[in-house]
């Protein structure tokens, strides 16, 4: 059994890089290929060493050419292949966004389950990271409106690793959205042998937060910004509020259950993401927390996200993404609502 001691410090980037190796080890139909995957190993190094260890005919350099990547997956995918594409940054990858909506969302359905397309599509994206125009894009709003894709954002190292060998085996396309600020976040795990593989489409409350401590408001967020609403968490514990953490791991399929269950429990809930908010995913969230909480909400569902605007230059970032302070004002926010509401007679 694996302890404590022999668990050691990894990376966000290494864990997905493991998943790589492991998932290929197992399954000669998978197949890396993207812009500098290979040689270089990626621009985040999240594919280092695969071309040396399994060749450059299953770890391939592609040109420089988005909607040629996909359709060259497309073809491989329809002949028996699990091919892995990656998308050197969230904003290049919209020239990709025919090939994804016309034929690797729609292909399964379209033959009648004939034909699934394994496709797992690694998008590096989001902010944080002093990026500029095009290499900061928050695009998940697109790939959760686009049926018959999976969509999935880890927001830890364990479940990095195990998200991304879940959507390697997953016979439907997944849309695999890697958070670039928190590659090199650190937790201590094992590698040689990995936590649990965690089904895609299930949610989870961070340890901490749950049922014995959360009851002032719920937090719902993904990807990036989990960290920044468990650090929230931890500062409304000086205001007397207790906040429970509900990181979503996936968008699509979405885990309705696990997000109501919090949200009856503490009668609030604040959906937290760097996206805009206009046309958002937090729209979608809040309207389906509030169609199945609706007894039980104390106060209107809130949102804290990135501001309408295209991405901000790098010295604009930290003003434009949510952080601790934000999220603690719509917290506070909730509060007064259901205060005035209950004390109001109109």
């Amino acid at each position: 059994m694996t302890t404590a001691t022999e668990r050691k410090p990894a990376t966000m980037a290494q864990a997905l890089g493991r998943a790589l190796r492991d998932a290929m080890a197992a399954d000669p139909a998978v197949h890396v290929l993207g812009e500098d995957v290979g040689t270089l190993g990626g621009v985040f190094r999240v594919t280092s060493g695969l071309a040396e260890e399994f060749g450059d005919d299953r770890c391939t350099d592609t040109p420089l050419a988005e909607a040629g990547i996909l359709g060259t997956a497309v073809g491989m995918a329809m002949y028996g292949l699990r091919p892995v594409v990656e998308m050197q940054f969230d904003a290049f990858a919209y020239p990709s966004f025919e090939q994804l909506v016309s034929h690797v969302s729609r292909m399964r359905n379209r033959t009648r389950g004939a034909v699934p397309l394994p496709i797992t599509v690694r998008v590096p994206y989001g902010g944080g990271i002093g990026g500029v125009e095009h290499h900061s894009d928050s695009s998940e709003a697109y790939y959760m409106a686009t049926p018959g894709l999976h969509v999935v954002a880890p927001a830890t190292v364990a479940d990095a690793y195990g998200l991304l060998r879940a959507a390697i085996a997953s016979d439907d396309p997944v849309v695999f959205l890697e958070p670039k600020r928190l590659y090199w976040s650190k937790a201590d795990w094992d590698a040689e042998r990995p936590d649990e593989v965690p089904p895609i489409g299930r949610a989870v409350v961070h340890p901490g937060t749950g049922p014995g401590g959360g009851r002032s408001a719920t937090l719902i967020s993904y990807g990036p910004s989990v960290p920044v609403c468990l650090e929230a968490a931890e500062a409304a514990r000086a205001e007397g509020w207790r906040l429970e953490v509900v990181d979503l791991r996936s968008l699509v399929p979405f885990d309705d259950d696990t997000v109501c269950a919090s949200v009856r429990r503490t009668g609030r809930a604040v959906v937290v993401h760097e996206a805009a908010g206009f046309g958002g995913p937090g729209g979608e969230i809040a309207a389906r927390v509030t169609e199945r909480c609706f007894h039980h909400l104390e106060a209107p569902v809130l949102r804290v996200a990135g501001f309408d605007i295209p991405y901000p230059p790098p010295m604009l970032e930290r003003h434009h993404l949510p952080g601790v302070d934000r999220v603690l004002d719509a917290v506070a926010r909730l509060q007064w609502e259901s205060e005035w509401t209950e004390g109001s007679t109109v």
